[in-house]
C-alpha cells in the first residue's frame, strides 16, 4: 500500500514543480496529483504539455517522491452531449499524461447529475465504450468515487455501476468524508467492494443526518444541496475504527495496487502540521487495525 498526500491545500501557495519537494519534507513518499490550474484543472482539458510532464517527473525523482495516483474531474457522465464529448477528449490526454508519468492509478468521480440520473448513467457507459479499450491497453486502473451530488451517491449502487463495465481495470474509491452519503455502513461497503476497492481518501466529517437533519442548516429549507467536510481524523463523526478494520479485513495494506491518501481541505492555515498529523495517524491506525483483526481471527 502507498500512503500519499493530496497537496490541494498547497496549490495556492506553491508552484506545481515545488510540490514534490514539499511532500517529501512533510514525510510522505507519495503524492496524489489532484486538479491544479497548471496541470489537470477541474472540468477543463489538461494544461500540461510534454515538457511540463517531464519536468514534474524529474522533480518527483529528485525529491524521492512517487505519484501514487492522478485525480482528474471531468464531465464524462454529464447529460449534455457536447460537454461529455469534450470530457472524453480530455480523458484521452489524461491517460497519456498518466502513462508518461509512469502512474498506473487514476482516481476520479462519476461527475453526472442526480436530477438526470438515467441520462447520466447512459452517458457514463457511452464514454466508457470509447475510453475503456484505451485504459485496458495502457494497463491503467481507473477508480471511481460516488461523490455527493452525483447521479449515483449510494455506494452499493456505485459498485453495481462499476461491475456493469465488466473490466478488472475499473474499481472503487472510498472517501471517508462521504461516508454519510453512501447510504450504508463502511464495513458493509468495503466487504461488498472487495478487490474493487483500491483507493481510500482519509479525512473526517460531521454526520449531516444527525439531529433530525439539522446538523447543518441551509436556507431556505429544502435546498437541493449536499454537505460534507474534509477535516483531519478525529474532528468529526466518522467511525475510523470501523473504516480501518474494514480495510484490514480486505488486506488492503498488503496489496501493491492500493493507495491511502490524506485528503484534508478544511484547515489550510495549518496545512503542514495537519499533513504530518494525518501521516502519523493513518500509519498508527493501519497497524492497530491489523493487530485487532489478527487477534479476532
Amino acid at each position: 500500500m502507498k500512503i500519499a498526500l493530496d497537496p490541494t491545500p498547497f496549490h495556492a501557495s506553491h508552484p506545481l514543480l515545488e510540490i514534490p519537494r514539499l511532500v517529501a519534507e512533510l514525510g510522505y513518499e507519495h503524492l496524489q496529483l489532484t486538479p491544479h490550474r497548471d496541470f489537470l484543472p477541474f472540468f477543463r482539458h489538461p494544461r500540461a504539455d510534454d515538457a511540463l510532464v517531464a519536468a514534474l517527473r524529474r522533480e518527483c525523482e529528485a525529491a524521492g517522491v512517487g505519484i501514487a495516483s492522478l485525480l482528474p474531474v471531468l464531465r464524462w457522465s454529464g447529460p449534455d452531449e457536447e460537454a461529455r464529448e469534450a470530457a472524453v477528449r480530455s480523458w484521452k490526454r489524461v491517460i497519456q499524461v498518466a502513462v508518461d508519468l509512469g502512474v498506473r492509478t487514476i482516481g476520479t468521480e462519476f461527475s453526472g447529475r442526480p436530477e438526470q440520473a438515467e441520462r447520466s448513467d447512459a452517458a457514463f457507459y457511452r464514454s466508457m465504450e470509447e475510453l475503456l479499450p484505451i485504459i485496458e491497453r495502457e494497463g491503467l486502473d481507473v477508480l471511481v468515487d460516488p461523490h455527493p451530488d452525483d447521479f449515483v451517491e449510494d455506494a452499493l449502487e456505485a459498485l453495481r455501476v462499476i461491475r456493469g463495465l465488466n473490466s478488472p481495470h475499473v474499481g472503487f474509491v472510498y472517501v471517508t468524508s462521504h461516508t454519510f452519503h453512501h447510504g450504508h455502513p463502511a464495513a458493509e461497503v468495503m466487504a461488498a467492494a472487495g478487490d474493487l476497492l483500491r483507493l481510500v481518501h482519509v479525512s473526517d466529517t460531521f454526520d449531516h443526518t444527525r439531529s433530525h437533519g439539522l446538523r447543518y442548516i441551509t436556507n431556505p429549507p429544502g435546498n437541493a444541496v449536499r454537505v460534507h467536510s474534509h477535516l483531519k481524523v478525529g474532528d468529526g463523526d466518522v467511525d475510523f475504527d470501523a473504516v480501518f478494520d474494514g480495510l484490514a479485513r480486505l488486506g488492503f495494506d498488503d496489496r501493491e495496487d492500493s493507495v491511502m491518501c490524506s485528503s484534508v481541505f478544511a484547515e489550510d492555515e495549518d496545512a503542514e502540521a495537519v499533513s504530518r498529523y494525518q501521516l502519523a495517524t493513518m500509519t498508527e491506525r493501519v497497524q492497530a487495525a491489523r493487530a485487532r483483526v489478527r487477534q479476532d481471527g
